[in-house]
């Protein structure tokens, strides 16, 4: 199948996301306490076609495909897959994928616009060993760690508004249970927060591999913010500053990443050069 190029294998994916998206409705009917393997087979295959997608994109271009905010949507959407089908090796996270799916399925949709992929013509990148290809691994896993994260604390948000305001209907919930989302959303926020410091720690090290001095970039200053902005979380996590306000702020710097990533890696010339 030559002849499709990246955004028919990312329409593809799309495409199973929204199959995903239909069949968690039936997970609401069903409850989300149960072990469900079709929605984790589904974003699987949606994966599939999502990293078919984003590889050709590379190819074609030359270089790595995060230049405009189609690409960087890709990205980030991939992300969040991704590490879905890691944590999802774990039967009692494979709920997550009935949340995420609509996620994916709107990033997908709104990187769909055409006024969106104005591909640029930027030289090809420099890999310099096996630092450069672990560095961005970790980077990658951390926003999809902190994005499930921003699923299980929305869950959390939910539960707890029904147990506020609606009693009998968080009986009823077929949410699971309020103190497992919490502890589900602080171990994927923490998961997250040691891979992006793994990651950030490599840096140095590609400078050093390539011969070149130190500078910060701004994709490197932007992850610092980012990194100190969920270190503030945990801390507030372990002081007991859990529940709700771990919750809006998992869910609030997950929205942060979402809407200013794309623009850092286009004022980056580390990414652009």
């Amino acid at each position: 199948m030559s002849w499709l190029t990246d955004r028919h294998y990312f329409l593809i994916a799309v495409i199973f996301y929204g199959l995903s998206m239909v069949y968690s409705v039936f997970l609401w009917r069903k409850g989300f306490r149960e072990d469900n393997r079709v929605t984790y087979f589904l974003l699987l295959l949606a994966c599939v076609f999502h990293t078919t997608a984003m590889v050709k994109r590379g190819f074609s271009l030359q270089r790595c495909p995060v230049n405009n905010l189609y690409e960087a949507t890709l990205f980030i959407a991939w992300t969040i897959v991704a590490a879905y089908l890691v944590f999802g090796f774990w039967s009692r996270l494979r709920f997550l994928g009935a949340f995420a799916s609509p996620m994916l399925f709107v990033m997908g949709v709104f990187a769909l616009m055409p006024d969106l992929d104005k591909a640029g013509h930027g030289l090809k990148p420099e890999f310099v060993n096996g630092w450069s290809s672990l560095h961005g691994a970790l980077i990658l896993l951390s926003f999809g760690a902190f994005g499930l994260g921003s699923v299980a604390a929305l869950m959390y948000l939910t539960q707890e508004h029904d147990l506020k305001f609606h009693k009998l209907r968080a009986i009823l919930s077929l949410l699971p249970p309020i103190q497992r989302l919490e502890k589900v959303a602080s171990g994927l926020v923490l998961a997250g927060f040691v891979l992006l410091t793994a990651g950030l720690s490599i840096y140095p090290m590609l400078h050093q591999a390539a011969g070149a001095s130190f500078r910060l970039d701004p994709i490197i200053l932007w992850s610092l913010f980012v990194w100190m902005l969920y270190l503030f979380l945990l801390v507030m996590r372990w002081r007991g500053q859990g529940g709700r306000r771990f919750a809006w702020g998992a869910l609030g710097s997950f929205a942060f990443i979402l809407l200013t990533f794309w623009g850092v890696i286009l004022l980056s010339p580390l990414h652009n050069s």
